[in-house]
């Protein structure tokens, strides 16, 4: 088995006539917390859905582990229980608890008992915070609250890598910092993750790499010191100039 968590090779995605990846390259070892950043349309969420298939490359391989997941003798399916993806908006089903949420997945996918699936629901609510309001509803819990049993939810299924496409952007200012916190400690428990945010603290204090992607393609790479503090790229430098 290789260390790569992730490869992507000569990704291309076309949306009709719209060429959004243009032949991206990136590598993803165990326990790395890759930061992607860029401007809105530059790709990096449709990188992301193109890793658990949520969008069909148009052209390119990318691996999880070793196996191919653009081969399309993959079981897909089998795939997306090692890939836990937390996106914008938190996709709960507003009927059920957020234990309710967390459970469903490990009974239907996993076919872990309800015992199980329960005690593992519990566990992974306590790890966000949440442990006191399992039996509440989405309906009763805030933005931030709700985002963070999505959280739960993917990781109850012992995910081998995370992605989080801008999980705090639909988020008022005063609820990130929760959804932060949980990240921070997923990537000092050693997860590996792949997150897609404009939150620079963030990404200076937790990411391994720092990634800038724009208009369908990597322009950097490296440290977040590399690419925050020495950028290369002259576009890379206009953006960070435009943020600050």
């Amino acid at each position: 088995m290789s260390e790569f968590i992730v490869r992507i090779q000569n990704l291309h995605k076309n949306f009709g006539s719209l060429e959004v990846l243009k032949g991206v390259d990136l590598e993803v070892t165990k326990g790395e917390v890759v930061v992607i950043l860029g401007p809105s349309g530059s790709g990096k969420s449709t990188m992301l859905r193109c890793i658990n298939k949520l969008e069909q490359p148009t052209g390119g391989k990318i691996f999880l582990e070793d196996i191919e997941i653009t081969d399309p003798k993959t079981n897909i399916n089998k795939v997306r229980e090692q890939i836990g993806m937390v996106f914008q908006s938190f996709n709960l089903f507003p009927h059920l608890t957020a234990k309710g949420n967390v459970l469903l997945a490990q009974r239907k996918v996993l076919g872990r008992s309800k015992a199980e699936a329960e005690r593992i629901a519990i566990e992974q609510l306590d790890k966000v915070g949440l442990g006191d309001r399992a039996d509440y509803f989405p309906s009763q819990l805030s933005g931030g609250q709700q985002q963070r049993v999505a959280i739960a939810r993917a990781l109850a299924m012992d995910p081998h890598v995370m992605l989080f496409d801008e999980v705090t952007s639909a988020l008022d200012p005063e609820l990130v910092r929760g959804v932060l916190d949980v990240m921070k400690q997923l990537a000092a428990g050693g997860m590996t993750m792949l997150v897609v945010t404009h939150e620079m603290g963030f990404a200076r204090e937790v990411a391994s790499r720092a990634v800038f992607m724009d208009a369908g393609i990597i322009h950097e790479q490296g440290t977040p010191q590399e690419v925050f503090d020495h950028p290369k790229s002259e576009r890379t430098k206009d953006f960070l100039g435009h943020i600050r």
